[in-house]
């Protein structure tokens, strides 16, 4: 087992870890959590010894086999495969010990080498590390492709793959998920869930954390505090402890102002003063406990649009790529005011292509994009950089957008607007080459928030953003009146914010019918029919066939054409046939309109209950976590009240939650019937 205790860890003159105490026992599967620049990869490297404690004492079994994902970008000229292979430690060591052992012509050391080789699995060994490939998104063009052709977040892949191929006793993983698209992420979470070893990551996946660990690691104020399962549990589990840490506060509170009190009253009374002084000596003794502060949590909110135009976009055959090459063609698709779309599909099939062209960051290479009158974008890029400028300070960025948008802004509204995305005092004068991810993250979002833009689309915005920004982004997003785009592989802020998925697959776009869970399944039955060298499955589809795209409202001033591409409508010679089908269009817009009302009127109800299936699914895994451990026969008397107690809990929160949730349905269903 891992066992930290009295570990006093520091950076600098910074105390990242205080008398930190903690234990992991083998095959534990542990999430380290906190805020960004607490220390977590400090902790890391302290567990990998790259660090050595101030204090205390770090006791990992020698024996213990680390296997860890390298930050450093890798450049070498060896395949993919080859690459991958070398994460495995027993079978390059194997490897060595025979080629010495033919060096020396040692036949004994020959045999002794064999059997190293057979134990690590040599045979197989190419086939496994071409496995991870693959699950990582690799095609199998690209397995013994050299490792300096591929792209950065690609390189990363490959680090995080031959980190997997190292049978380790201890698996550290520091955000694997960064570079990853949800049908690799799915790949990974499954992979993980079969790991036998301990482990301990690093990630603000919510949903990736609930699916594969059992124990959280809070990093909070250079103290570090377990919690027995996954990052919801340790929610609650946090908010119920910090609720009894204020309640016992208060309680103390009370108890010092009636000392106080008596000691005031009754110190210069001759007949009390013995009862006072014992007073005085009691407050004195008496460990004073601290309010229960929680970190001040980042909010924001986008600001009213001033119109919605609805359509806001419509597009016609549109090629969207780069150059000569189309990725993504014959899109024919509508955005409606007030829709939130999910946009699927794997890395590298077209997703931000598409995105980049809808925002006006690149032409389109064919077809048509209407735009609504009134229409204004706000564009998150995968790559925040490639909306900034590094020599740039956020007060320049921000006093260059008013004078655009709004000339009369004064420094001092700006400053406080940056306030409220945590640029404050001397951070509004530093570079923005100097900043964080995260905190580049927060500065474009600021800048989409002062353009009032009424369709956002983001592309990955939580890429560099710690659970807690992630939830303010989902309550923004939520509240949001305009229209939404995402593009992402967090779950959990495509569960909360979207509403209807597009998947961009096969070099086109069609609607996917079905929920994240529904693209999961899909995504295992491709990936079993690839297993079994069948037909893939064709993604879900919606039996009701699809009406022709409403169209939108021509353009006020028409946006840069390319290579026959146009945006805005195109005047046509049949103007009489086309006014002649004007009520069909009308009756189209009206029916689209009356979805787009229904849709935003039932959305509070839809993601309530979203919720509410969660929490359910979370607590019938922590029935049936407690029944395990009671009927297995080795649970300790005490535990076992505890665990009935829990059970009764369980229980009893099921039955209110499932109420609520009848209760919801009925409502929603009333709505529906009522619209239709």
């Amino acid at each position: 087992m891992i066992q930290l205790r009295n570990v006093t860890l520091r950076r600098g003159v910074k105390v990242v870890l205080e008398n930190g105490e903690f234990t992991l026992n083998p095959g534990e599967k542990a999430s380290l959590v906190g805020r960004n620049g607490a220390g977590k990869s400090s902790l890391f490297s302290l567990l990998a010894g790259r660090l050595q404690a101030d204090a205390g004492d770090v006791d990992i079994p020698p024996r213990w086999q680390l296997g860890e994902v390298s930050q450093s970008m890798p450049e070498t000229e060896d395949g993919a495969t080859d690459f991958v292979l070398q994460g495995d430690l027993p079978l390059q060591r194997a490897q060595e010990a025979l080629a010495a052992a033919e060096a020396a012509d040692d036949g004994h050391a020959m045999a002794d080498a064999h059997m190293a080789l057979d134990e690590a699995g040599a045979f197989d060994a190419r086939a496994r590390a071409q496995a991870l490939l693959l699950g990582l998104g690799f095609k199998t063009t690209q397995l013994d492709a050299p490792v300096n052709s591929f792209s950065g977040g690609w390189r990363m892949r490959l680090q995080l793959a031959r980190a997997l191929m190292c049978p380790a006793d201890l698996l550290l993983l520091d955000e694997p998920t960064n570079h990853l698209d949800l049908d690799a992420l799915v790949w990974l979470e499954a992979w993980l869930q079969r790991f036998d070893g301990t482990m301990l990551i690093i990630s603000h996946d919510r949903e990736f954390l609930d699916a594969i660990t059992n124990v959280t690691l809070h990093l909070d104020d250079a103290r570090v505090t377990r919690y027995g399962g996954n990052y919801t549990t340790f929610e609650a589990m946090r908010a119920e402890r910090l609720t009894q840490a204020q309640a016992a506060f208060e309680k103390q509170q009370e108890r010092v102002a009636h000392l106080q009190r008596f000691i005031d009253r009754f110190k210069a009374k001759a007949s009390k003063a013995k009862q006072a002084q014992s007073r005085v000596k009691a407050l004195a003794r008496m460990e004073k406990l601290a309010p229960a502060m929680m970190a001040s949590d980042f909010s924001f909110e986008f600001r009213e649009p001033a119109n919605l135009p609805n359509p806001m976009l419509a597009l016609r055959d549109v090629e969207a790529g780069y150059g000569d090459t189309v990725i993504v063609r014959n899109v024919n698709r509508t955005v409606l005011a007030g829709q939130r779309i999910g946009i699927l599909g794997a890395n590298g099939q077209g997703k931000s292509t598409l995105v980049k062209t809808i925002s006006r960051a690149q032409p389109a290479l064919g077809g048509t994009i209407t735009e609504g009158k009134g229409l204004s974008i706000g564009y998150f890029a995968q790559q925040e950089m490639d909306l900034l400028v590094p020599d740039d300070t956020p007060m320049q960025l921000m006093v260059r957008l008013a004078r655009e948008v709004s000339p009369n802004a004064r420094e001092q509204e700006l400053r406080n607007f940056l306030g409220q995305f945590r640029f404050e005092g001397s951070m509004v004068h530093q570079s923005v080459g100097t900043l964080s991810g995260g905190e580049r993250a927060r500065l474009v979002m600021a800048t989409i928030v002062w353009q009032r833009p009424n369709l956002l689309l983001l592309d990955e915005p939580t890429n560099h953003l710690d659970l807690n920004t992630r939830e303010a982004l989902s309550i923004a997003l939520n509240e949001f009146e305009g229209t939404v785009m995402l593009v992402s592989h967090d779950r959990a802020l495509l569960r909360e914010v979207c509403d209807e998925f597009w998947l961009v697959t096969r070099g086109g776009v069609e609607p996917f019918d079905g929920d994240l869970d529904d693209y999961q399944r899909w995504l295992l039955e491709q990936s079993r029919a690839m297993a079994r060298g069948t037909e893939p499955p064709p993604p879900p589809r919606s039996t009701v066939v699809a009406e022709p795209p409403a169209t939108a409202q021509p353009p006020a001033t028409s946006r840069a054409q390319a290579s026959g591409a146009t945006r805005g409508a195109a005047a046509s010679p049949a103007a009489a046939t086309a006014a002649s089908q004007a009520p069909v269009r009308d009756d189209r817009k009206a029916r689209a309109q009356a979805r787009s009302k229904l849709a935003d009127l039932t959305r509070p109800l839809r993601n309530e209950i979203g919720a509410l299936d969660k929490r359910l699914e979370n607590l019938q895994r922590e029935k049936l976590d407690a029944e395990t451990a009671l009927s297995a026969g080795t649970t300790a008397p005490a535990q076992i009240a505890d665990l009935g107690r829990r059970l009764n809990h369980i229980q009893a929160e099921v039955a209110m939650l499932e109420e609520r949730w009848l209760e919801l349905h009925e409502k929603l269903e009333a709505m529906q019937a009522s619209a239709g």
